[in-house]
């Protein structure tokens, strides 16, 4: 049975709803007849996703930049008013221009501010009335493998999702340990996803990739489940993959290796030959 959030007219508040795995979410969403906020920074883009949703109970859009907590605060206000507290709070909205640790100026300020700051804020402002209005609730964080493993190539989009990873599994632990509250937090890991984040140039999508739906059906499984980490696959990476290159990274502390060893030249001789030891174990 699914999670009883997702109940009919219980209300989500989606950030990054627009378009990829949050237009996905709410259309999952909407299918359980659930009422809808949907928050971007485009209002056309906002009112064209509203169009594509069907099954809605009541949708409502608000054009917000959720890495300035006034205009979150304008939103929670916004959703109070109309519906009360959600039910269900999907931090999801994200970015990731290009940056490095020692280049990057502004992109690091503006990743910074959507991808970390918009969920704690998104957190803050709606999460004690979630607590106070004593029901089943959910918040679901959307992390990023690159926050665990922490590949190089776009330095501030790792801090960012690795903060969105820290800061979840802290509330996660705050929530259950708040005497009758009723709400829990997911951090939702997507693999290889094919959305305007991760598009590009290209127009048709990778077959290594999945759709923002698939992910979106594997989150709700996941909450069925009862997990709070739901890490997805990808038609490229399997389950198996995703955790020995996770344990991996861990063992470079563990064993006092270079950071980042994975993709050092003296070590990848024996991360292949660990990778594969773990292909050898999938039964």
């Amino acid at each position: 049975m699914p999670h009883p959030a997702f109940a009919k007219t219980n209300l989500a508040v989606i950030t990054g709803g627009a378009s990829g795995i949050g237009l996905a979410s709410a259309k999952r969403f909407a299918a359980f007849g659930m009422r809808l906020c949907l928050v971007d920074l485009d209002p056309a883009r906002l009112q064209a996703a509203a169009a594509e949703i069907e099954g809605a109970a009541d949708i409502l859009t608000v054009a917000a930049d959720v890495g300035r907590r006034e205009e979150i605060d304008r939103v929670r206000d916004a959703v109070l008013e109309r519906f009360g507290p959600p039910d269900v709070l999907m931090n999801n909205a994200g970015i990731q221009p290009a940056s490095t640790a020692i280049h990057g100026g502004d992109a690091w300020s503006r990743i910074i501010d959507v991808n970390l700051w918009g969920v704690v804020h998104g957190t803050q402002a709606f999460v004690p009335a979630m607590i106070a209005h004593g029901r089943p609730a959910l918040v679901i964080n959307t992390g990023s493998k690159q926050g665990i493993t922490t590949p190089p190539g776009n330095a501030a989009y790792n801090v960012s999702k690795a903060g969105v990873k820290v800061f979840t599994e802290t509330l996660q632990h705050e929530l259950r340990n708040t005497e009758g509250c009723k709400v829990a937090a997911h951090l939702l890991i997507p693999g290889f996803v094919f959305t305007g984040l991760t598009a590009g140039d290209r127009t048709e999508k990778p077959a290594a990739a999945w759709t923002p739906e698939q992910t979106a059906d594997f989150m709700l499984a996941g909450i069925e489940a009862g997990d709070f980490y739901i890490l997805c696959p990808d038609n490229d990476v399997d389950r198996p993959t995703d955790e020995r290159r996770m344990t991996w990274a861990m063992g470079d502390i563990v064993q006092n290796r270079p950071p980042l060893s994975r993709w050092h030249p003296e070590y990848k001789t024996a991360f292949e030959s660990f990778l594969q030891e773990g292909q050898a174990a999938k039964p």
